[in-house]
C-alpha cells in the first residue's frame, strides 16, 4: 500500500504529510519551552532575596552558541545539496552537522561535570564557602574557592565585592557544617530551572543526533529509491534542528547573561 502525500504536497494544506506533522509537533514544543521560560521569568521576578548571577561560564556558553548556529547552517547546506542532486556534498554537510551536534553535547557534559563538582557549604559559625571539591572525608571537607560571612556576595559573581574575595584552599570540619550540596537542582530555584531547561534541551539534541546519524548512515540508501522523499526527510530533520537552535538562542541570554 502506497502512503499518499509523502513526497507531493496535499491539495488542502499545500504541504506533504511529514511537514504538516512537524509543524504540529513544533507547536506543542513552543508551548513546552514557552511554559518553562515563563516559569523562569515569574520565579525570578517574584523571588525574594538575591538571585544568582555569573554562575555560568559566558565564554563556554558563547562557544556552544556558535557551534549550534554553525550546525544549523550546515544542516541547511545539506538540504540544499539534496535539492541540487549532489549526494556527496549532502554527506559532507550532514556529517558536519552531526559532528557539531556531538561537540555541543560534549561541551555541555563538561559544564554539567563542573556543576556536580562545585559545592556550596554553610557552616554553623556563619561562614559560607563556595568552590570545587578537593577532598571529602568523615572529618573534613576541603574546597578550592572562596568564603565569606555574607552569603549574598556569593550570589552575584559579577559584583566588585565578589571579585575582592581570594580563592584559596578551604578546610571545613564536618562537625561545623550546617548545609552542604553540590550544584544540583535542590540547592536553589535558579539551578532547578537551569537543570530542567538545559537538560530538556539536551534530550532534544540527543534525539536530533539519532535522526541525523540514521539519515547519514543506513537511511541514506533511500536516495537511490526515492530521492524526493529522502530530500523531504532531510528538510524535516533540518526544520527540527533549527527549532532546537532557536531554543538555545533564548536559553543562552536568559540563563547565562542576565
Amino acid at each position: 500500500m502506497q502512503i499518499p502525500y509523502t513526497s507531493k504536497p496535499r491539495p488542502d494544506t499545500g504541504l506533504y504529510n511529514a511537514k504538516v506533522g512537524l509543524w504540529l509537533f513544533l507547536a506543542s514544543e513552543v508551548m513546552l519551552f514557552g511554559g518553562l521560560f515563563s516559569a523562569y521569568i515569574l520565579l525570578r521576578t517574584g523571588h525574594e532575596g538575591p538571585w544568582p548571577r555569573g554562575w555560568l561560564s559566558v565564554p563556554i556558553g558563547t562557544f556552544n552558541t556558535m557551534v549550534l548556529i554553525s550546525s544549523s547552517i550546515s544542516a541547511t547546506m545539506a538540504w540544499a545539496a539534496c535539492k541540487m542532486g549532489q549526494f556527496n556534498r549532502f554527506k559532507m554537510f550532514h556529517g558536519i552537522t552531526l559532528l557539531l551536534a556531538i561537540l555541543f553535547l560534549g561541551v555541555k557534559s563538561f559544564e554539567y561535570r563542573d556543576k556536580l563538582t562545585h559545592y556550596w557549604v554553610e557552616t554553623k559559625s556563619g561562614v559560607v564557602a563556595d568552590g570545587h571539591l578537593v577532598k571529602k572525608t568523615d572529618t573534613e571537607v576541603v574546597l578550592h574557592g572562596v568564603r565569606t560571612s555574607d552569603a549574598a556576595v556569593l550570589y552575584d559573581r559579577t559584583s566588585a565585592d565578589y571579585k575582592k574575595l581570594h580563592h584559596e584552599e578551604i578546610t571545613i570540619p564536618t562537625a561545623d557544617i550546617k548545609k552542604i550540596s553540590n550544584y544540583q537542582p535542590k540547592l536553589n530555584i535558579y539551578l532547578s530551572l537551569y537543570w530542567c531547561i538545559t537538560g530538556l534541551h539536551a534530550l532534544h539534541l540527543i534525539g536530533g543526533i539519532l535522526v541525523f546519524g540514521y539519515l547519514w548512515g543506513p537511511g541514506s540508501s533511500m536516495w537511490n529509491r526515492d530521492r524526493e522523499r529522502f530530500t523531504n526527510r532531510i528538510e524535516i530533520a533540518g526544520l527540527y534542528w533549527h527549532f532546537v537552535d532557536l531554543v538555545w538562542v533564548f536559553v543562552f541570554p536568559v540563563l547565562y547573561l542576565f
